[in-house]
């Protein structure tokens, strides 16, 4: 088993060593049980250094070009003297709990990026196209003086909205096909956008200012946020660095606010958010590690193969435990 200093690993991090910021995040997924006391000493010792940064969810729809979006504009965007870190998050696979963790192949130039840092993880069969130690790489890159954190989720679908709620600003990725895209997207993640961003501009112009016009009749349904923020609607091509400025421009004015307070609640009520879904898959495990659980569950698995029981009676037998 790897060995980790806390104490060295935090002066690293501190200092900002990308080896010591790689291997923290490393010891926070980290599955073995020993190092989840250490994992959980690292981020008390650095959330004092963290909460400064701007934190941006990215998701979209299969082949709009996250990656190809966020490698050029986090490229256009170090320009400005800014430190960007990258948390792109892998799907795994329901057979073999692997994923592909390529991200850094995708995002070639801006992986070798002196302020920049990118970190592949795989969601572990999470929910929402985030990993269950998101929001603790959070903060170790905000630790580490990343001013930036993009989080790159995966794909679109009703759970995908969870990224909202460890993010300030949570931008969707669109084509400029509307039609059909607008069919499949689920009403809660316009509900959680801030903008939506059509991409590959540069293909259809014609195209591109129909589904601008799509999407924002769509967003007209939608009250601003508790801050007034209005969704926008933007068009860029990340591949020929076209409309970054429009980009940039936005989330300055989401930003660039003499009024933080609505990020701070918002934080704090994410804080919360946090807790509660903690303290649930806590529960859950010890419930489901507990042996009479065990035992009872292997005998409904065998009950409902054989139709001698309903998951519902399954479910109901099983919860019963729960009384003892």
């Amino acid at each position: 088993m790897e060995r980790y200093n806390v104490g060295l690993l935090v002066e690293g991090v501190l200092n900002g060593h990308k080896g010591s910021l790689g291997k923290s995040i490393t010891l926070v997924e980290s599955q073995n049980e020993r190092h989840h006391p250490l994992g959980q000493e690292l981020i008390e010792k650095l959330l004092p250094y963290s909460g400064k940064s701007r934190r941006v969810g990215i998701s979209g729809v299969p082949g709009v070009g996250k990656s190809t979006f966020i490698e050029g504009f986090g490229s256009w965007y170090l320009k400005k003297e800014r430190k960007l870190a990258v948390l792109a998050v892998d799907p795994s696979s329901e057979k073999t709990k692997g994923s592909i963790l390529g991200d850094k192949t995708r995002m070639v130039e801006l992986s070798r990026h002196p302020n920049a840092f990118i970190r592949p993880s795989a969601t572990g069969g999470a929910l929402g196209g985030v990993t269950r130690k998101s929001r603790e790489t959070i903060i170790i890159l905000e630790a580490a003086g990343y001013s930036d954190i993009f989080v790159e989720t995966v794909g679109v679908g009703q759970s995908e909205a969870q990224v909202a709620k460890m993010v300030d600003l949570f931008l969707v990725l669109m084509l400029p096909t509307a039609g059909d895209e607008l069919q499949g997207i689920k009403r809660g993640i316009l509900e959680s956008a801030h903008a939506i961003i059509i991409n590959k501009c540069d293909i259809d112009e014609v195209q591109t200012r129909r589904a601008e016009r799509e999407y924002l009749n769509a967003l007209h349904y939608f009250r601003a946020d508790e801050k007034g923020w209005e969704p926008r609607v933007l068009s860029c091509s990340g591949l020929k660095q076209i409309g970054f400025d429009s980009i940039e421009s936005m989330l300055d004015q989401f930003f660039n606010t003499e009024d933080k307070s609505f990020i701070d609640q918002q934080r704090k009520e994410q804080q919360k958010e946090w807790y509660k879904e903690s303290l649930e898959r806590l529960a859950l495990e010890h419930f489901f590690n507990r042996s009479d659980v065990q035992e009872r569950y292997q005998k409904a698995l065998s009950d409902l193969e054989a139709h001698r029981s309903t998951p519902a009676k399954s479910l109901h037998d099983i919860a019963s435990l729960l009384d003892g």
